[in-house]
C-alpha cells in the first residue's frame, strides 16, 4: 500500500467531525481538523493538525488554497445545520458551500476524493428545509467531475452525546412514553465508529490508486429500529424507570416551538420543529450496498446502546441534560423579574429601605433604579448563549455584592421571616451549578 493519505475533516468540531477525525488519526492517518471554532479539549487534542478557520464564509479560491496547504488527499465534509437562524441558513450552509467546495477540489492539480456526510431518505419525502438542502448538495455533488462517496448515516449514536442522541438519553431516565404514532416510525441507528472505519477503508483504497468512486452509501443498521426500540434500548442500558404516562403530541409540539425560540437565542436545543419533523418521517435505509463494500456489518440498535459506558457521570448527565434548560430559564425569569419589579411596581418600598438607613432620597432612588437594570441586564444576557456565562458570573458577583451591602447598611433583612435574603444563598448555588453545565461539547 502506498502512504498514507491526509485526510482533512471539514466541521470537525461538531459530534460526528470530531468523532471521524479522532478515529483517523487513530487508525494511522494524517488527519487535518479545520472548524471555525475549536474548544480547549478539541485543540489539545488536535494538536498541530488543528485549523480554526471560517469554512462557509470561505469562497472557492480560499478553500482551494486550505486544501493545498494541508495536502489534502481525501476531504469529509461533516458541515450541517439543522435549521436556518444564528447567521446561518440551511441554503447556505449545505448547497452553497458545497458548491465553493467542488470548485475547490476541482481546482486542484492532483485528484481529490471528496466525503460527503448527508442524510437519508428519498428525495420525495424531504419535507424540511434541512433535508432539502442536504438532497441539493448531493445533486451538486453527483453532476461535478470528481470522485466523491456520499454517506447517508442513521441516527448517530457514540459515547458523546449531543442533540438527539442526548435527548434519547435524558428520556430513557424518566417514567414517560413517547405517542405511539411517533414511537412506531423507522429509526435505523448508526453507531458512530462505523463511519469512521467506513472512511478509512474508503482512505485505503484511494491508497491503494483506486480513483473512480463516484456512489452513494446508506449506513445504518440492516433491519431498521422504530424510535420506540431506540428509547427502550437507552432506557435499559441506563436503568431508567418503567414508562408511566405517554407524552402528549402537542406538549412535545410546543415543546419544538421553545426549541425555536431558544435557538434565536444562540441555543442548540435537541427538540426543534424541523428535528420533530425529520423524526416523525423516520430514518430508513438500505445498508447492503456498503455492507458489500466495506465488509462492516452494522450492529442493531441494542449492540450499539450496550457498548457505550453506563457510569455514574453518563446517568448525572442524562438526569441533569433536560433540567439545564430549566435551570438557565429560571434564573433568566429570576432576575429580569426581581428587577423589573423593583424598578416598577416595588421602587418606592425598594428606595425606602435605603432612605430609612440614612440614604438621601436622590441617591437611593439612583442606586434602585442602577441595580434593577443590572438585574435586568444579568436576566438577558443569562437567556443568551453567547453572553450566558458572562451573565452568570455577574449575577454571582452582584449577588455577593447584595449580601454584603445588606450585611452592612440593612442587617434586619436577614431577619425578615419570610427569607428575603437568606434565599439569596440557594440562587447564588443555582448559578454555580448553572455555570458548570454551561458547556454542551468536549
Amino acid at each position: 500500500m502506498s502512504a498514507r493519505p491526509t485526510i482533512l475533516v471539514l466541521g470537525a468540531a461538531g459530534l460526528i467531525g470530531e468523532a471521524t477525525a479522532r478515529h483517523l488519526a487513530a487508525a494511522g492517518f494524517p488527519v487535518v481538523a479545520a472548524a471555525r471554532r475549536l474548544s480547549a479539549a478539541q485543540r489539545l487534542a488536535f494538536g498541530s493538525s488543528a485549523r480554526i478557520v471560517p469554512l462557509v464564509d470561505l469562497d472557492a479560491p480560499a478553500l482551494a488554497q486550505l486544501l493545498t496547504d494541508t495536502s489534502a488527499d481525501l476531504v469529509v465534509n461533516c458541515i450541517g445545520v439543522l435549521q436556518d437562524g444564528g447567521g446561518s441558513s440551511t441554503g447556505d450552509v449545505h448547497a452553497g458551500f458545497v458548491s465553493r467546495l467542488l470548485e475547490a477540489i476541482a481546482a486542484q492539480p492532483r485528484p481529490v476524493l471528496l466525503v460527503h456526510l448527508s442524510v437519508p431518505g428519498r428525495p420525495e419525502e424531504d419535507g424540511t428545509a434541512f433535508s432539502r438542502t442536504k438532497r441539493e448538495a448531493e445533486r451538486r455533488i453527483e453532476a461535478a467531475s470528481i470522485p466523491f462517496v456520499i454517506l447517508r448515516p442513521g441516527f448517530v449514536i457514540g459515547d458523546a452525546a449531543f442533540g438527539g442522541s442526548a435527548l434519547m438519553r435524558a428520556l430513557a431516565t424518566l417514567p414517560i412514553a413517547l405517542p405511539a404514532g411517533l414511537a412506531a416510525r423507522p429509526f435505523a441507528a448508526t453507531r458512530m465508529a462505523d463511519i469512521g472505519s467506513g472512511i478509512a477503508h474508503l482512505a485505503t483504497r484511494w491508497a491503494d490508486g483506486e480513483r473512480r468512486q463516484r456512489a452513494t452509501f446508506d449506513v445504518m443498521e440492516a433491519t431498521p429500529s422504530d424510535v420506540g426500540d431506540v428509547l427502550a434500548a437507552f432506557r435499559a442500558r441506563f436503568g431508567g424507570v418503567k414508562p408511566r404516562f405517554v407524552l402528549p403530541s402537542w406538549l412535545l409540539a410546543l415543546g419544538s416551538r421553545a426549541g425555536d425560540a431558544a435557538a434565536l437565542l444562540g441555543w442548540r436545543p435537541p427538540i426543534r420543529t424541523t428535528a420533530l419533523r425529520e423524526m416523525q418521517r423516520g430514518v430508513a435505509g438500505d445498508p447492503g450496498p456498503w455492507m458489500r463494500e466495506t465488509g462492516l456489518v452494522p450492529p442493531d440498535i441494542r449492540r450499539i446502546v450496550a457498548d457505550l459506558p453506563a457510569t455514574v457521570q453518563e446517568r448525572w448527565f442524562a438526569r441533569l441534560y433536560l433540567l439545564k434548560a430549566a435551570i438557565l430559564g429560571g434564573l433568566s425569569l429570576f432576575w429580569i423579574v426581581s428587577g423589573a419589579v423593583a424598578l416598577w411596581p416595588a421602587f418606592d418600598a425598594a428606595t425606602g429601605i435605603l432612605v430609612a438607613q440614612g440614604v438621601p432620597r436622590p441617591l437611593a432612588a439612583a442606586i434602585t433604579a442602577v441595580t434593577s437594570l443590572a438585574d435586568i441586564t444579568i436576566g438577558l444576557a443569562i437567556a443568551t448563549r453567547r453572553w450566558s456565562g458572562a451573565g452568570l458570573k455577574a449575577g454571582i458577583a452582584l449577588t455577593l455584592g447584595y449580601m454584603a451591602g445588606a450585611v452592612v447598611l440593612t442587617p434586619t433583612l436577614w431577619l425578615d421571616p419570610l427569607g428575603a435574603m437568606v434565599k439569596t444563598v440557594p440562587a447564588l448555588i443555582l448559578m454555580l451549578v448553572a455555570l458548570a453545565l454551561l458547556d454542551d461539547r468536549g
